[in-house]
């Protein structure tokens, strides 16, 4: 038997498909949701979440902290920043990284449950 099951009928509810349609994300925002969860989609940038979930940091305690460049952690910075999931303040010449809001908080740690779930 096939995985998926086929129809019988080309819809089967008219009014469940109407009323889905009519209540889905505009082409726009779908293409930014998954413009989102792109960014979520490197390792290096997860671990950077993951540390600034725990401190707020500087370029080089990151690099440290990931076994990575400054370079290479300032290019993912700079990701992350456009996609406003980090924010930064600058003390003299450090500047510090944090996360933006507690959604990207509360992002990372709904996929760590889904991956943990048995």
């Amino acid at each position: 038997m096939d995985e998926f099951v086929r129809c019988e009928e080309e819809v089967s509810n008219l009014e469940t498909v109407k009323r889905v349609k009519d209540n889905l994300l505009n082409d726009e925002e779908i293409f930014d949701l998954a413009e989102l969860f792109k960014v979520f989609g490197d390792s290096t940038r997860m671990k950077i979440i993951n540390a600034l979930m725990m401190e707020e940091l500087c370029v080089c305690d990151i690099a440290e902290i990931t076994n990575s460049t400054p370079s290479a952690i300032s290019h993912q910075l700079r990701v992350l920043k456009q996609a406003k999931l980090v924010k930064y303040r600058k003390e003299g010449k450090s500047v510090f990284y944090s996360l933006d809001d507690d959604h990207v908080r509360e992002i990372f740690e709904k996929g760590r449950e889904h991956i943990e779930e048995v």
